[in-house]
């Protein structure tokens, strides 16, 4: 589970979050949808320890995520593909994420065969991969560990439709089997397509909550988006 409760984080006197709270259940994908500053990319480094919030609280399964025991087996977070040594192989980067967990290297070529970089793709430099094969690789790092949680920024960027099928798939099997994963994306109509919930924040603020259904009412879930995200920038002016 996780858990956003009254966050708000405070940069040089700017406000990136306002009293931000939400939850996301196991089981669920919770697409996480804003425009470019509304605050995803700040509430995804408070969720994952890499900010500490102002003001409130954000936990997985019931902690802050520096307080969880070995956090990488309980949670798995892609935040930045491009965030991989270019002269190592995409084998060499998930055995050593192995190592670190204590993992056996049967691990490693159980998630390679899973996020489709066998043979030749996993021996090769990184330096050499897409962008496409970069976040097969990060999901593939987020999975080592078996966890219970995702935490995942826009991890179909550079995914051809093959790819993007696949993350789909992957994410609802990754649901079915208790995950709670929250899924930050520009893309609308993929979330739309794999999440089960909805959560809308602009200016740092949650704008909507809900279903697909629940949210849309007959329009498309562009048109909602659009729609209160122009509201808060009004607001805002």
């Amino acid at each position: 589970m996780i858990e956003f409760s009254h966050v708000s984080k405070t940069y040089r006197g700017v406000r990136a979050l306002d009293d931000v709270s939400f939850t996301v259940e196991p089981g669920c994908v919770t697409g996480f949808l804003g425009p470019n500053g509304a605050g995803k990319s700040t509430a995804l480094r408070v969720l994952s320890g890499l900010s500490r919030p102002t003001a409130g609280s954000a936990t997985v399964l019931g902690r802050p995520y520096a307080e969880l025991d070995c956090p990488a087996y309980h949670v798995g977070s892609l935040l930045d593909a491009g965030a991989q040594h270019p002269g190592r192989t995409g084998r060499e980067v998930l055995t050593l994420g192995a190592m670190v967990l204590g993992l056996p290297r049967s691990r490693v070529g159980e998630v390679l065969d899973r996020v489709g970089l066998t043979g030749k793709e996993s021996r090769r430099r990184i330096a050499g991969y897409s962008l496409g094969m970069r976040q097969r690789l990060g999901i593939g790092h987020a999975l080592l560990g078996r966890p219970r949680v995702l935490i995942l920024d826009e991890p179909a960027n550079g995914l051809d439709p093959q790819g993007i099928r696949w993350m789909r798939g992957l994410l609802r099997e990754m649901a079915a089997a208790g995950c709670s994963v929250l899924l930050s994306s520009h893309l609308l109509h993929e979330v739309e397509q794999v999440a089960d919930r909805i959560v809308m924040i602009g200016r740092g603020r949650v704008l909507t909550e809900g279903t697909v259904a629940e949210l849309n009412q007959g329009r498309s879930l562009e048109q909602t988006f659009l729609e209160l995200t122009a509201d808060a920038d009004r607001s805002a002016a």
